[in-house]
């Protein structure tokens, strides 16, 4: 003999569901805010660092590195929790699958880079010889790997989002989603290659990413 779960049980239950959807998506939501609030404060007040010639991975060397280091593994694991929300949010749809797994291993990657802190150099933290270190400690390379897959990871799930939205007819979010995965993919490229002013058009470059992977978050916690 099989019963039917009354209405009202239905309802709590779906209510229940939609609520910790909702508190997932906020993680995602809250990343790129806090690594603004605290990675860019940084990189205007801190002695010796200036955001054209140092990534914002070099705030997690010095007396305050402390902040940065916090900030990557709490970004990451917001991203990684985030990520849950939008498997949710997006099953049985276009990019269901990858564009969350592709956010969770960019979470991933941010938690490395925060565990692997990248080696002092070209004059910060105050003090530090100009230039780059003669040869890189294991963790510096630990961490270039880890940011790479980050990056790579973001951009991925950019032009996913982006296609899905594309197919959808949401256009508006569709460019939203290529404009952060094309902003990061120059941004890395051309700091790579040793362009004026690389490490700034980097940092634009994941803001941006990240930002679309927020907002395109808060669009789908707002809908439900």
């Amino acid at each position: 003999m099989t019963t039917t779960p009354a209405p009202a049980t239905r309802t709590s239950t779906g209510t229940s569901t939609r609520a910790a959807t909702r508190s997932l998506l906020t993680c995602a939501v809250a990343a790129t805010p806090l690594w603004v609030a605290v990675a860019l404060p940084q990189a205007a007040l801190r002695e010796g660092f200036d955001i054209t010639r140092h990534p914002l991975s070099a705030l997690s060397n010095g007396s305050l590195g402390w902040l940065q280091i916090a900030n990557f593994l709490i970004v990451g694991v917001l991203l990684a929790v985030g990520a849950t929300g939008l498997r949710r949010a997006l099953h049985g749809g276009p990019g269901g699958t990858w564009a969350p797994r592709l956010v969770r291993v960019a979470g991933v990657g941010m938690i490395a880079a925060g565990v692997f802190v990248m080696d002092p150099a070209d004059g910060f933290p105050a003090g530090t010889p100009y230039g780059q270190p003669a040869t890189l400690t294991w963790h510096s390379y630990a961490h270039f790997a880890a940011g790479s897959i980050t990056f790579l990871s973001l951009i991925a799930a950019c032009y996913v989002l982006g296609r899905r939205f594309g197919r959808a007819g949401e256009r508006e979010y569709a460019l939203l989603a290529r404009t952060g995965g094309t902003a990061l993919l120059l941004g890395n490229g051309w700091a790579m290659g040793g362009g004026t002013a690389g490490t700034l058009t980097l940092a634009v470059g994941v803001i941006t990413a990240m930002l679309s992977i927020s907002l395109i978050a808060n669009r789908f916690r707002s809908a439900r």
